[in-house]
């Protein structure tokens, strides 16, 4: 006869068994074509406005794949993936409100939204979204993502795909410091997991690779570089008809695209999520440089700056400031949100192209200037960290610069009527940058790890 506690401990096992068997999520039960199999891409942030992660999306339909997305569902998706049969949105609950104000102190929203993210994360991966063969997942945040990817891969038997876009730690450290402990932490976790979760990694630069096979990371499964390429929407606008309706049909541009079109008026534009690894400040002392130093030959800019963020509103207040003081004559600066093809024609019809992403780590690149490349936009772009030359090459396709000094200067040498032939060569430079696309690079890359393409 079995003792007391044997019969306890039999008992409790059996509780146990019955639980995980009624409450474990489903597995992963692999198919024979691996076109069959569903592949999951994990966003903690905003999918639409993801452009990379809905690339690798569309790259996977475009082999006859199916695909669940995951991740917060507040802009609309590129017009490939609304509606596609084989695409499905799993999207993650909002934060709640107080969350998202500054009443509380960040030791105590810090933790409460992590610990939401993670309920919300591992409910919908675990039980809502069908199991997958495949979870790619964009880092960052990494904090909660990659821990909790990889403890589904346990439960649901799935491969993961981490995609480096930079560091979580590096961005934290641009408001918070270098020293602080929760930059440290956040090095730390993600420096551990990184190098246990992943089945494979892909990494925007090789500048980025190199560092994560060094220490503090000293990553040793496969890491692959998979450089951003412009999608199809973005191509070059030739015709000058063409050009002169899409600026008349955005409203930033209407009353200017006669002007624009002639070359009276140069349009300038720049895309931002407007966060503080863009100092857009540099942008704005450099077109007031350029307004109080314009000569007889200089021309009128029209400087529009697209996208949403945290820092809309203050830049906004600082425009229409100095546009009142008389600081900007010659100068106007607008702000606007478009649609994807709306952004894509737009770009095509900018005489320049400007970026002032700042690499939090110095290994990663903008996509925004791979979008201007693909649109034939040549750019002027903050230079100043190591994987710049990966994607911008100096007097072909761009012109580096660190200063607002440095940016006046570029947009007084380009727009001028004697920098029309310099600007022409760029211009160039960037269609021939752009003519490599993104399938091309996803098929050599990703297409083989994933099975969707023969090795």
């Amino acid at each position: 006869m079995w003792s007391l506690g044997v019969q306890v401990a039999v008992l409790a096992t059996w509780l146990l068994a019955l639980f995980v068997h009624s409450f474990a999520p489903a597995r992963y039960r692999p198919s024979a074509n691996a076109r069959h199999d569903r592949i999951q891409v994990l966003v903690l942030g905003d999918i639409g406005r993801s452009p990379r992660m809905q690339y690798h999306a569309i790259s996977v339909i475009r082999h006859g794949g199916k695909v669940d997305l995951v991740g917060y569902h507040e802009s609309p998706l590129h017009p490939h993936l609304h509606r596609h049969p084989r695409v499905n949105v799993f999207p993650l609950p909002p934060l709640p409100a107080l969350l998202k104000t500054k009443v509380l102190p960040f030791f105590i929203v810090g933790p409460l939204k992590v610990l939401w993210q993670m309920i919300s994360i591992f409910y919908v991966l675990a039980y809502t979204a069908p199991p997958a063969r495949w979870i790619i997942i964009q880092n960052p945040p990494s904090i909660p993502t990659l821990h909790l990817a990889y403890l589904i891969s346990i439960l649901r038997g799935s491969h993961l795909l981490v995609d480096w876009h930079n560091y979580g730690w590096s961005i934290l450290a641009t408001t918070r410091g270098r020293a602080d402990r929760f930059v440290n932490a956040y090095l730390e976790y993600e420096s551990f997991f990184g190098r246990i979760t992943p089945t494979a990694n892909i990494t925007v630069t090789d500048a980025m690779a190199r560092q994560l096979r060094r220490p503090p990371y000293r990553f040793t499964k496969p890491i692959l570089t998979l450089h951003d390429r412009p999608a199809d929407t973005f191509q070059p606008i030739t015709d000058p008809a063409h050009r002169a309706s899409v600026l008349a049909r955005i409203p930033e541009t209407r009353d200017a695209a006669a002007s624009i079109v002639r070359g009276d008026v140069r349009l300038v534009i720049s895309s931002t999520s407007w966060t503080p690894d863009e100092d857009f400040g540099l942008l704005l002392d450099a077109l007031a440089s350029y307004a109080a130093a314009m000569t007889t030959d200089a021309k009128p800019i029209l400087a529009v700056i697209t996208g949403k963020g945290p820092q809309k509103a203050m830049y906004e207040d600082r425009i229409a400031r100095w546009t009142a003081e008389g600081r900007l004559p010659g100068v106007q600066i607008r702000t606007a949100w478009l649609s994807t093809d709306d952004y894509a024609a737009f770009l095509a019809c900018a005489d320049l192209g400007v970026c002032l992403h700042k690499s939090s780590s110095g290994v990663d690149l903008p996509m925004k200037v791979v979008d201007m490349f693909g649109a034939g936009l040549p750019v002027a772009a903050y230079s100043d960290y190591e994987s710049f030359g990966e994607l911008v090459r100096e007097g072909v396709n761009g012109c580096g610069f660190e200063t607002a000094g440095e940016l006046a200067g570029i947009l007084a040498r380009l727009l001028g009527e004697e920098g029309r032939d310099e600007l022409a060569r760029l211009k160039e430079g960037a269609v021939e940058e752009g003519s490599r696309r993104w399938d091309a690079e996803w098929d050599r890359v990703v297409g083989r790890v994933v099975g969707l393409v023969d090795p």
